[in-house]
């Protein structure tokens, strides 16, 4: 990374201004938010602005619904969603509004800069029209069977089953999402983005490094089936900007939500003295960053880049996509009380075990995240209380009794030096910076393990009783010291995604403020130890997800109390089974042969093995921890006996063996040197 300072500009997509904010927003908001703390702790200069997006048809419908004007509902929205944020340590320097003068100035001058060169054309379309709303239909208030791969209740700009884009009057057996008619096709002129024009600059710029390899493969199929041209515009009525010289037409949403960026910076450049210029301009030395979601790809990685150099501003250095939430496996379910907003979390949990949690599953890629209550409760209870803060509450009490909260200076110590702690700190901050948060946490948590284990290993409390001797009053102090100081550091590496934590470690250990940009200064006197954070009940799982479950509570026949509801978080349950039982499963070594991509398949990676007496294909879900190329050669072990299984993509004829918690953290089993394909296992 170098020493030399940085001035990097960072954005979260826009939250829409018609509902609040759940678990599933805030997989982008806490990324983003632990990648600029990080950066701001070493040392570099980080604006982190944002703004809900306020403007469209569904904005003026929902307020029409609540009798409101539109602009007081987004004027409440926009507080509810600050309040949300701000709760869970979102830490913005600019929370703005798209429905402000300057997105509105800066949309209009992009408008006037595009027709000048020529990107801007006026056609006479054909539109579906509700009958009984009497109104031209949005893209996503219109449904129906997608033209490409024929699934059901699509919206009419894009199918959520395929990805495939496309125009609402290409969507089969249309009807309107507002009243259900079937609509009729009217003509009127709009205004279009020549997209289609852009194609060369956009081809060389989607691999010109500003997007992960997965992103850019993405947006490869995008522009090999060709790019349309963009509607830039909606008719009357509409929430949103009037377009210059044509009464009666306004900007679409789309091109005015990303100029949000923008104008919520330049907000904040007119307040604070800041040059809007030095981060806007083409050729700008300064950094740009946009977080967003993998489902608004190609709006921030074809149409935003295309818009932006044409217009003669500069273009983001990386436009970095994530994946979905799901929890428990599946998507977020209101009867399943799995549709969670911040607010409602909030009551129940300490926000920075989500912060914590989503933290440890995210990496540099879009894969889902999945929160699962279980693991969620183990891993917060395990990770941050039996291991972290357990070095805090066991070592500190030895120091205040003994030393008068005094730790000594430990950096020559041997103990000390054999924990590598620099070398940790330099691979922790390269994955905080590459945003493999889930692997700099895992380094953190391994160091924690060894700093636990060593202090098991001395025995302190076996140490106390002989205090009266200084060679032993020594080492105790000695073994306190050092655990303290390790306990210091992994605070320093948790601080971007802990960041309320870390102010009452600094205060405990009296130490100033933890940065990455500067050595740590050494401990000097300690305050008393007090409880820093306490373990998750599963009770309080079980109250926030029947607080959001709309299936009403079950109660007794006779009108008693109602039933008590089990917490969701239980012991994992394992039945045994005989010796008899267990022989029938024949275990054999097996070679990978080749693995291959399953076209349509997320998780799925299709294995030809060899096992001794011919060749088996496997299906396997471990495409999120193995790149097929890995694969070949490699052994390992597979049920041979299972009944082959039919599935979409073809037969299974059989299971490999993995461990793991999933995700990346997912192993296959490997034999030692000397096994062949055939063996089997015992």
């Amino acid at each position: 990374m170098g020493d030399t300072p940085r001035e990097i500009l960072v954005t979260s997509a826009l939250p829409y201004a018609n509902g609040p904010i759940h678990l599933g927003h805030l997989v982008e908001y806490i990324q983003t938010d632990i990648w600029v703390r990080f950066q701001r702790l070493s040392g570099h200069t980080c604006y982190y602005v944002c703004a809900d997006d306020t403007h469209g048809t569904p904005i003026m419908l929902k307020a029409e619904a609540e009798g409101v004007s539109p602009e007081c509902l987004i004027e409440r929205m926009h507080a509810e969603h600050l309040r949300d944020f701000t709760g869970f340590h979102i830490r913005f320097d600019n929370y703005y509004s798209t429905n402000s003068p300057e997105t509105r100035s800066l949309a209009e001058a992009m408008f006037h800069r595009l027709r000048e060169q020529n990107l801007i054309d006026v056609r006479s379309v054909e539109q579906l029209y509700d009958p009984v709303r009497a109104m031209f239909l949005p893209d996503r208030f219109i449904k129906g069977e997608c033209p490409r791969c024929h699934a059901k209740d699509q919206y009419g700009d894009a199918c959520e089953a395929c990805g495939a884009t496309y125009l609402p009057t290409e969507l089969i057996g249309p009807y309107s999402a507002l009243s259900g008619a079937v609509p009729v096709r009217k003509r009127s002129e709009h205004y279009f983005f020549r997209l289609s024009a852009c194609t060369e600059f956009l081809a060389e710029w989607t691999r010109a490094g500003h997007l992960d390899p997965q992103a850019a493969n993405k947006l490869d199929e995008w522009l090999k089936a060709g790019l349309s041209d963009w509607d830039i515009s909606r008719d009357a009525p509409y929430f949103g900007f009037e377009i210059p010289g044509a009464p009666g037409k306004y900007f679409y949403v789309w091109l005015d939500a990303p100029i949000g960026y923008m104008a919520s910076f330049q907000n904040l450049c007119e307040r604070e003295g800041i040059d809007f210029d030095r981060f806007w301009t083409q050729g700008a030395k300064t950094e740009l960053y946009h977080f967003i979601g993998k489902d608004i790809l190609y709006f921030h990685a074809l149409f935003w880049p295309a818009l932006l150099h044409h217009s003669g501003y500069r273009t983001p250095d990386r436009v970095l996509a994530h994946g979905f939430l799901t929890v428990n496996g599946e998507k977020m379910s209101k009867s399943r009380g799995t549709f969670i907003t911040a607010q409602s979390y909030l009551k129940h949990l300490d926000p920075e075990y989500l912060r914590y949690y989503y933290a440890a599953k995210l990496g540099a890629t879009m894969e889902d995240v999945d929160l699962s209550f279980e693991d969620f409760v183990a891993r917060v209870n395990a990770d941050l209380v039996g291991k972290y803060i357990n070095i805090a509450s066991r070592s500190a009490g030895f120091i205040t009794r003994h030393f008068d909260g005094h730790v000594r200076a430990v950096t020559e110590l041997e103990p000390w030096r054999a924990f590598d702690v620099e070398g940790y700190s330099d691979r922790i901050a390269a994955a905080y910076e590459s945003r493999e948060f889930g692997k700099g946490l895992r380094m953190a948590m391994e160091l924690a393990d060894r700093i636990n284990q060593y202090f098991d290993a001395e025995q302190p409390w076996r140490l106390a009783k002989g205090i009266e001797d200084p060679a032993t009053r020594e080492t105790l102090h000695q073994v306190c010291s050092v655990c303290l100081r390790g306990f210091q550091y992994l605070s320093l590496w948790l601080k971007p995604v802990l960041p309320s934590l870390a102010l009452r470690v600094e205060a405990f250990l009296s130490c100033g403020e933890l940065s990455f940009a500067r050595d740590l200064p050494p401990l000097g006197r300690i305050k008393p130890y007090e409880h820093l954070l306490t373990r998750i009940e599963p009770k309080r799982i079980a109250a926030l997800v029947m607080e959001n479950t709309l299936a009403p509570i079950p109660t007794r026949s006779d009108g008693a109390a109602p039933v008590e509801v089990a917490p969701i978080a239980q012991p994992i349950s394992i039945e045994p089974i005989s010796i008899e039982e267990f022989a029938k499963v024949d275990l054999r070594i097996a070679r990978i042969v080749r693995a291959e991509h399953v076209e349509g398949a997320d998780k799925l990676l299709k294995l030809t093995l060899d096992i001794g007496c011919g060749e088996r294909t496997v299906f396997a879900g471990i495409k999120s921890a193995y790149a097929p190329e890995a694969l070949a050669g490699r052994l390992t072990v597979m049920v041979a006996n299972l009944a082959p299984r039919k599935m979409r993509f073809g037969v299974s004829e059989g299971m490999v063996l993995a461990a793991g918690p999933g995700g990346k953290e997912l192993f296959l089993l490997s034999p030692d040197s000397g096994a062949e394909p055939g063996m089997r296992v015992k």
